[in-house]
């Protein structure tokens, strides 16, 4: 079971929203999708369900094109949430899972393990409007799973979510992908990506700008972390060339270099200057790799 889309556009007037975007996503793996707003996000997950027709290029699953017929085998969580208001909990799962071919008492078991699994069987009863916006997620996030779709697509899955129930979500997601579920999904919060996947793309303005393994992507990516603790000031390293920036701390300072050569020229300085207490270079987090590729690109 493979998602590829390969080389994929969309077209809206003279607005080119997605621009010729390839990946391929294997059975069981956790893709990230990133990009500012307006970057084509949203565009390419609605292409990868069918929703929108490409301008050009292709998306398949296991070979075939999505379409209504095949529904039952993806779930979606959309960033704009769609469930009725009005509807108990129960009957909003009972109706949208019968959408997925599901029988009754197949629905009320699933969604019943599901409320257990996030400490809410309570709310089964009660109306969507009468739940917090956080638990508005989970029940939204409880339908998209609830016939345990081979592929599913998550789009902003964590947002309105308190630390407590954004760890409990990804948990969720975790054990999806360990029993062999396909994931791609969208967070504007770096430090979920970096939890959960192993791949992912970066588009800016409809075009990839980043692609690739997320570990070989940091671990090749040029600039770096340099976490120096000191008694001296640490102004002088300012000078030394492939030095970008110098934040100081309550004991000593943060620095990005360009690269390994520019964090040694940075030790044998200090080394001259006196006692060094800590010395020590990271990997760019994703969040900074975000800001460098993409900046401040926003809606469109």
């Amino acid at each position: 079971m493979t998602l590829v889309i390969n080389e994929v556009q969309k077209q809206f007037g003279n607005h080119k929203a997605v621009d010729g975007v390839t990946l391929t996503v294997e059975k069981g793996e956790m893709f990230g999708m990133l990009g500012a707003n307006g970057a084509g996000k949203t565009t390419t997950f609605r292409m990868i369900l069918g929703l929108l027709d490409p301008t050009g290029g292709s998306v398949t699953w296991n070979g075939e094109r999505l379409s209504y017929k095949r529904t039952h085998l993806v779930g979606y969580l959309p960033e704009e949430r769609g469930l009725y208001p009005k509807l108990t909990v129960k009957d909003q799962l009972i109706y949208l899972g019968r959408l997925k071919g599901m029988r009754k008492n197949e629905i009320l078991t699933a969604m019943r393990e599901w409320l257990e699994r996030f400490s809410v069987p309570e709310y089964e009863n009660q109306k969507i409007e009468e739940l917090s916006k956080g638990n508005q997620q989970k029940i939204q996030f409880i339908a998209a799973v609830l016939h345990r779709p081979e592929l599913l697509i998550l789009d902003e899955p964590f947002s309105g979510l308190d630390p407590v129930n954004s760890d409990m979500l990804k948990e969720a997601v975790r054990s999806l992908k360990q029993e062999g579920t396909t994931i791609v999904f969208s967070s504007h919060e770096m430090a979920n990506v970096e939890a959960l996947c192993e791949d992912l793309i970066m588009l800016k303005r409809g075009k990839a700008v980043l692609q690739g393994n997320l570990k070989e992507i940091k671990r090749s990516y040029g600039i770096k972390s340099v976490k120096v603790r000191a008694d001296y000031e640490l102004d002088f390293l300012r000078s030394i060339s492939g030095v970008t920036e110098l934040q100081k701390t309550q004991d000593g300072g943060i620095l990005q270099v360009e690269d390994a050569e520019v964090a040694k020229a940075v030790f044998a300085a200090l080394s001259e200057k006196g006692y060094v207490q800590k010395f020590e270079v990271d990997e760019p987090s994703l969040h900074e790799i975000f800001i460098d590729k993409v900046g401040g690109d926003g809606d469109e």
